[in-house]
């Protein structure tokens, strides 16, 4: 991959990106795939030993012979990408700002195993509601970036890089852009990046929302009882 600066004037710049991922390494790939020394077939009808090895070969043979890896990068590569470092960590994320005015930001993170790619679909309804049936108060500036060890952003070269300073990492991010105002959305890793965010309450944020009840992950006492459910 490439990253393309206009003006890496400080580390905290914020810079243009795309994907240029070379053939070389692509060609590299298929070799240590098609050269994958497979063990025994399970003794078992069902996965109880693990995936079975049919699945896996079917697996390997739709990367080797069918898979585009170019389809997901020109995905991508529509889009408007950059990098900025943060806590010494060089961020990825995906910025589409809405042509209605008075788009509120929103920013959202991917889970776990995941990346930015899993949103990409809300890109359209979320910043242009009114071609998915909409209305123009519903549009939203959009920031989608990928946590520090995940997609195009840098892995940290050290330990400590928990929710809460993901959480802190954003919210620059987002003062950075010049949001004084925003909300942020996660699921999964990304719903609890958002609850540290609300906890630390970051000047700007003005509410979360989160498909995943991470209080209640981390201290099962806090489920509500069967007759609550």
């Amino acid at each position: 991959m490439t990253v393309t600066t206009d003006n890496p004037a400080t580390a905290t710049a914020i810079r243009p990106f795309h994907i240029d991922i070379p053939d070389e390494k692509l060609d590299d790939l298929r070799r240590r795939i098609a050269a994958t020394r497979w063990p025994s077939k399970e003794l078992v009808a069902d996965r109880s030993q693990g995936v079975q090895l049919t699945a896996l070969h079917a697996l390997c043979r739709y990367w080797l012979n069918e898979y585009d890896f170019g389809r997901v990068a020109e995905r991508l590569n529509a889009l408007p990408q950059f990098v900025t470092e943060i806590d010494g960590v060089d961020v990825h994320f995906v910025h589409v700002r809405s042509a209605h005015e008075n788009a509120l930001p929103l920013v959202m993170t991917h889970g776990w195993p995941g990346s930015v790619i899993e949103m990409l679909d809300t890109v359209g309804p979320l910043t242009d509601p009114t071609e998915h049936g909409g209305q123009p108060e519903d549009a939203f500036d959009l920031v989608l970036p990928s946590v520090p060890g995940y997609g195009f952003s840098a892995e940290p070269a050290e330990v400590g890089w928990d929710l809460f300073r993901t959480a802190r990492a954003w919210a620059e991010l987002m003062r950075r852009l010049g949001y004084t105002s925003y909300v942020a959305q996660g699921g999964d890793v990304g719903a609890g990046i958002a609850d540290a965010m609300s906890r630390q309450a970051p000047e700007g944020l003005i509410g979360v929302h989160t498909n995943l009840l991470v209080p209640a992950l981390n201290d099962p006492a806090a489920l509500p009882g069967d007759t609550e459910q």
